[in-house]
């Protein structure tokens, strides 16, 4: 298996590997476009998108800048809108659900390390799928880590670290995110 399917397997995978730096190399390029088109209708800025992402949604606004390491792992609902400054490491599928707002400064993490040292010297990297559901609001400057499947309807308060995973219709925020009482507005 190439180092391409083990990372996508979720598996541990040499990072270093040509292919995998070639991708990450045209993700950047395409990175570079995409940020320098803020000023472009929002229908060309979505069409860019969907050039690199597995998908991007009718009605989906990302405002540059916009980082992630490869871009064609991450899809996007309709109605996805994601503010400034969003960072999105995507080695395995990151999936956002139609009309989820995310707010500036999030970053969503579905690389991984090993935990042991040893491991961890070798340079190998493996990662996490992260879900995101439908109507989802996560507020500026959260941080989603590997592994972690939030629910629809739910509210990620801002500057929160989501460690595990947030049941629909749940409001958490802190660090780490812990579930609050709801309240309605």
């Amino acid at each position: 298996m190439n180092e391409k399917r083990k990372m996508l397997a979720g598996g541990l995978y040499d990072a270093a590997d040509p292919e995998l730096q070639a991708e990450r190399d045209a993700a950047a390029q395409w990175m570079a476009r995409y940020n320098a088109g803020s000023g472009l209708p929002a229908a060309q800025r979505l069409a860019v998108l969907r050039e690199r992402l597995a998908s991007a949604g009718d009605g989906t606004e990302v405002r540059p800048p916009f980082f992630c390491d490869y871009g064609s792992n991450i899809s996007l609902g309709d109605r996805v809108f994601l503010n400034f400054n969003c960072v999105i490491l995507d080695v395995v599928p990151v999936t956002i659900g139609d009309g989820t707002q995310i707010g500036p400064g999030v970053q969503i993490y579905a690389a991984d390390h090993p935990r042991d040292p040893t491991a961890r010297r070798s340079g190998l990297e493996f990662g996490h799928p992260v879900r995101i559901g439908r109507n989802a609001w996560i507020g500026g400057g959260a941080i989603i880590l590997p592994g972690v499947t939030i629910g629809d309807d739910v509210v990620i308060g801002a500057g929160s670290v989501v460690t595990r995973d947030v049941p629909a219709g749940a409001t958490v925020a802190g660090n780490p995110a812990r579930p609050l009482a709801q309240a309605s507005r």
